[in-house]
């Protein structure tokens, strides 16, 4: 009986085929894009050396060569290549597939089994390669453009070898670009601006690659196209940008960093990839008044005024127009003074709080409005600031058996330089009244 999901290809040879398939490699050494895990010393390659080839997660974008690295892992390993979806498989499928791996074991053969998709399996799901993994049943091989930290289970990933493939260079798609050009038998009818901008249009993405060069190649031209032209014909694939997924994360990440690191450029430019990966503007001033609170802090007391008026005006305006406050926003930020001192301050003031939870204030500070209050002490020796030399009393406001800290330091940045001066003159004048 045929292997249910036998993936051999059925199609009489004068079937057409799209150039993508045509092209696809024969073999590892013809991979392009991925020599840093194939070269002989890197993790595929010493795999495959060493003749055991273990469980793998291929984690890269679309169109890196996932699915055809894991059906050539199975041709130079003898193993039986079967291949599923995460989005179209259940479990019932997947027990035909174990079964069918059984029997073939038994007859003394292999399977690699290639899942596509494999972070959509949910928890149990993925549980359940679990046993067949471990008795050597068979060889996972899962491809995800998600973050498999995230994606999948504990369980799994330590069963697995991460292999994290790159998106592809223009360097990578030029070869690309060659091989279709010798199946062709011809060029292709570009000039050197547009041959580039026709692969920068890609965006890594070599898939998307053979088939705008597949599209271009059956316009039939006798001529070349100049970039003008041939942006008139073809549209820019659209950025890869998954509002819930990893690239979210990453690009917020991006843009925080860049912020931090006081570079306007950056940060505008990780703001509009962001902006223009669809991202909700209104996550983004979320973010952009965290971090005028976070990482600018008193030394530029302004920041966050400026982040929540730029809310404000998005929230009036909508986009396109109040994008442009935002934008503003985040170059006000970049340029801004930077200090967490006010952030350390907090974080050792809950931690101080967390120690100390149980302590009352010193009875001095507290008021009493009943006489039997009066005789427990409570407002005993308190010293009235205002009429104190210098409005300051320099008395203790820490519970008892509490050693006064220092939380608060902040920098030489800034309005904060003025804010240190001020705690240097109030130390001084509690060293002096003995507070």
């Amino acid at each position: 009986m045929a292997d249910l999901f036998d993936t051999q290809d059925t199609a009489p040879d004068s079937a057409p085929r799209p150039l993508a398939d045509r092209l696809r490699p024969r073999s590892l050494r013809d991979v392009i894009g991925q020599d840093k895990v194939l070269r002989d010393d890197g993790p595929l390659g010493a795999m495959l050396a060493s003749g055991q080839i273990a469980s793998l997660i291929l984690w890269g974008p679309p169109g890196v060569g996932k699915t055809t690295i894991a059906r050539l892992l199975a041709d130079e390993t003898a193993l039986h290549f079967t291949q599923l979806s995460a989005i179209f498989t259940g479990v019932p499928e997947l027990r035909k597939v174990f079964e069918q791996a059984k029997l073939r074991r038994q007859n003394g053969r292999g399977t690699l089994l290639f899942v596509d998709e494999i972070h959509r399996f949910n928890k149990s799901q993925q549980d359940s390669f679990l046993p067949h993994m471990e008795d050597g049943t068979i060889i996972l091989v899962g491809a995800t453009t998600e973050n498999p930290s995230f994606e999948l289970n504990a369980a799994l990933l330590s069963r697995a070898q991460v292999i994290v493939l790159e998106r592809f260079s223009l360097a990578d798609l030029e070869l690309l670009a060659q091989r279709a050009e010798q199946d062709f038998g011809r060029a292709l009818p570009l000039d050197g601006p547009a041959r580039e901008a026709l692969l920068d249009m890609a965006d890594g993405d070599g898939r998307a690659a053979l088939n705008l060069i597949e599209q271009v190649m059956g316009w039939g031209l006798s001529g070349k196209l100049n970039s003008a032209d041939l942006s008139k014909r073809l549209m820019r694939r659209a950025a890869q940008y998954d509002k819930s997924g990893d690239a979210h994360y990453n690009l917020i990440s991006a843009l925080h960093k860049s912020v931090r690191g006081s570079d306007p450029d950056a940060a505008l430019y990780w703001f509009a990839r962001m902006i223009e990966g669809g991202e909700d503007p209104r996550y983004l001033a979320r973010r952009l008044t965290r971090m005028a609170v976070e990482d600018i802090g008193l030394a530029d007391p302004q920041a966050q005024a400026v982040c929540l008026e730029a809310w404000q005006s998005y929230e009036r305006l909508g986009s396109p127009e109040g994008d442009l406050a935002l934008a503003q926003a985040v170059s006000y930020l970049a340029l801004a003074p930077k200090s967490n001192a006010g952030y350390v301050a907090w974080k050792a003031a809950l931690k101080l709080a967390k120690q100390t939870g149980s302590l009352p204030p010193p009875k001095h500070i507290l008021n009493a409005p009943t006489k039997l209050m009066k005789d427990q002490g409570y407002g005993a020796g308190y010293d009235y600031d205002h009429d104190a030399e210098d409005g300051f009393s320099g008395q203790d406001y820490f519970p008892e058996g509490v050693k006064r800290p220092v939380l608060y330091q902040p920098r030489e940045r800034g309005f904060e330089r003025e804010l240190a001066k001020r705690l240097a003159y109030f130390a001084k004048l509690r060293a002096k009244r003995g507070g």
